[in-house]
């Protein structure tokens, strides 16, 4: 039973519900390209200020996807820092990344379509900015949070 008690325990995510499993277990092949996370605005309708940023990127040539994280969110702190300090680069390549922050933007984000249980969340944005259903989130606990993430936020910039 106490055995039963740690493993539940370990897999608390930053939610009350377990994130799904990383995906693949091989390391993918270096990356070219910058990682580039672009702070959203404070206020404003998302889905316009997504489809915006999703002319950049097609003008750019980068697949652009929605961040969601939180100032209280380990694995979301994590993950910004990695990928501000360059090291996510040769994992995730050319990528840009809407962040938003989920206290500041939960209900403008919901209007739009981005909404999870979980943190982080990256979405994949459809044509008119909104939400499409394509979407990742949370990690489980206990730490590598990064390597969690990086082979799920490739395959949904990718797809």
């Amino acid at each position: 039973m106490k055995r039963f008690i740690v493993l539940a325990l370990s897999l608390v995510a930053c939610s009350r519900e377990d994130a799904p499993p990383a995906v693949g277990s091989a390391a993918p092949p270096a990356l070219t390209g910058h990682v580039e996370i672009v702070k959203a605005p404070e206020s404003g309708d998302v889905a316009s200020y997504v489809k915006g940023e999703l002319d950049i990127g097609a003008r750019d040539k980068l697949p652009v996807l929605v961040y969601v994280g939180a100032t209280w969110c380990e694995p979301c702190r994590d993950f910004h820092a990695a990928a501000e300090a360059g090291t996510l680069d040769p994992q995730l390549g050319a990528l840009r990344l809407l962040e938003f922050d989920l206290d500041r933007d939960g209900d403008r984000l919901e209007a739009a379509g981005y909404k999870s249980p979980l943190v982080p969340l990256f979405a994949k944005p459809g044509p008119d900015g909104r939400a499409s259903g394509q979407q990742t989130d949370g990690v489980r606990k206990g730490g590598q949070y990064v390597e969690q993430l990086v082979p799920r936020v490739r395959a949904l910039a990718s797809s």
